[in-house]
C-alpha cells in the first residue's frame, strides 16, 4: 500500500491555511466574538473617517441613529427570541415517554457491553475521551496481532502492505491518545482528536486488504483482519454520538451566552434610541469625533450577540462538514483515481 491515502490529521487534511482552521475550530469562542465586535467597532470608525462628508453632518443631518437603534433593537429581540427557539429544539430531543427513553437507554448499554468484550474488560470506560481512548489502543493491539500474523515468507506484497496499514494505525493512534489523554467533555480537544483518527481510510485500506489479498493470508492473519475491521467499525459510531452530545452542549452554551449578551445589547441600543445626541460630548479623541466613537460603540455592542452565535456556528458548521459520512467513505479529493493506488 502506497502513501497515496488521505492524511490522517484533519490540519493535514484541510486544504485552508492553518491560521484560517485554528480561528474555525481551536480559538477560544468568547475571544472569536471579541474580535468580531472590535472588527465591527474599527470598521465603523474607519468607515466614518474615510467618508467625503464630516462626520458630524453625516450623524446630525436627519435621524440616522434612531433609524439605527431601532434596526439593533428589533434585530435583537428577533435573535434572542431565534435562540430561545433553538434551545427548545435541543431540549426537545432530551424529552420523551419513557419506551424512548428506555430504549435509549437499552441501545447504549448495548453498545457499552459490545464496546468492553471487544476491550476485553468488564465495563469499557465511562468517560468519552477514555472511552474513544480505549478504542483507538485497541485498534493499535489489532494491528500488531495482524503483524504479527502474517507470514514473513508471504508474498512480498503483501507484507509491505500490512506493515504500512499497521505503521499508519500504530502511528496516528499515538498521536491521536495523546490529545485525548487528560481531556474533559465539554472541551473541543476531545473531538478534535477524535477527527485526527481517520477511521474510515483505514476501514476501507482493511476491507479491500482482505478482499484482495484473502488467498494469501493465514487463517490467523484473517481472523485478526477481521477483528480489526470489527474495532474500527465500533469507532464511527462512538465518535458520532460523542459529537452529537458536543452539538448539544455547544448548543445549550451558546443560547446561555445570548441570553446574557442580549441584556447589554438590548441596553445600548435602547440608549441611543432615547438619549443619544451628537452634540452632547463634543471634541475629538486622538482626531476621532466623540460622536463617531460613540456610533461605534453603539453598532459594536448591539450586535455583540450576533457576533457570539458566529462565533458558535462557524466551530460547529466546519465539525459538521469534515465529518459527513460514517464508515468507509472519502467525501474529499484526494490525489488519486476511483481506485486506492496500492
Amino acid at each position: 500500500m502506497s502513501d497515496d491515502g488521505p492524511s490522517d490529521t484533519m490540519r493535514e487534511r484541510a486544504a485552508g491555511s492553518t491560521a484560517k482552521l485554528w480561528l474555525l475550530l481551536r480559538a477560544d469562542r468568547r475571544l472569536f466574538a471579541l474580535g468580531v465586535v472590535a472588527f465591527l467597532f474599527v470598521g465603523v470608525v474607519a468607515g466614518g473617517l474615510l467618508h467625503p462628508t464630516p462626520v458630524q453632518l453625516l450623524i446630525t443631518d436627519g435621524d440616522p441613529m434612531d433609524t439605527l437603534a431601532q434596526a439593533l433593537v428589533t434585530s435583537t429581540i428577533t435573535g434572542v427570541t431565534l435562540v430561545l427557539t433553538l434551545s427548545q429544539l435541543v431540549l426537545s430531543q432530551e424529552q420523551g415517554a419513557v419506551g424512548d427513553q428506555r430504549g435509549r437507554m437499552e441501545d447504549a448499554m448495548t453498545f457499552r457491553t459490545d464496546v468492553a468484550a471487544l476491550l476485553q474488560r468488564d465495563v469499557s470506560p465511562a468517560e468519552p475521551s477514555s472511552f474513544l481512548g480505549a478504542l483507538i489502543g485497541a485498534t493499535e493491539r489489532r494491528a500488531d496481532e495482524l503483524e504479527d500474523a502474517v507470514d514473513t515468507s508471504a508474498d512480498a506484497a503483501v507484507v509491505d502492505r500490512v506493515t504500512t496499514l499497521v505503521d499508519r494505525i500504530r502511528e496516528n493512534g499515538e498521536q491521536a491518545r495523546a490529545g485525548l489523554d487528560g481531556a474533559t467533555f465539554g472541551e473541543f480537544e476531545v473531538i478534535q482528536s477524535a477527527l485526527d483518527y481517520n477511521y474510515s481510510w483505514k476501514l476501507y485500506a482493511a476491507r479491500r486488504l482482505r478482499a484482495t489479498h484473502e488467498d494469501d493470508l493465514n487463517e490467523t492473519a484473517l481472523d485478526a483482519l477481521d477483528s480489526l475491521v470489527e474495532t474500527l467499525e465500533l469507532f464511527g459510531p462512538a465518535r458520532e454520538h460523542f459529537k452529537t452530545l458536543y452539538f448539544q452542549w455547544e448548543l445549550t452554551s451558546l443560547s446561555r451566552l445570548i441570553l446574557w449578551v442580549s441584556l447589554p445589547s438590548l441596553l445600548v441600543s435602547m440608549w441611543a434610541l432615547l438619549f443619544f445626541d451628537a452634540n452632547a460630548v463634543p471634541g475629538t479623541l486622538l482626531g476621532i469625533p466623540y460622536s463617531l466613537l460613540q456610533v461605534a460603540a453603539v453598532v459594536a455592542l448591539s450586535l455583540l450577540p450576533f457576533a457570539v452565535l458566529l462565533a458558535y456556528i462557524l466551530r460547529i458548521v466546519t465539525v459538521t462538514k469534515r465529518t459527513l459520512s460514517i464508515g468507509p467513505f472519502i467525501l474529499r479529493e484526494t490525489d488519486r483515481d476511483v481506485e486506492l493506488d496500492w
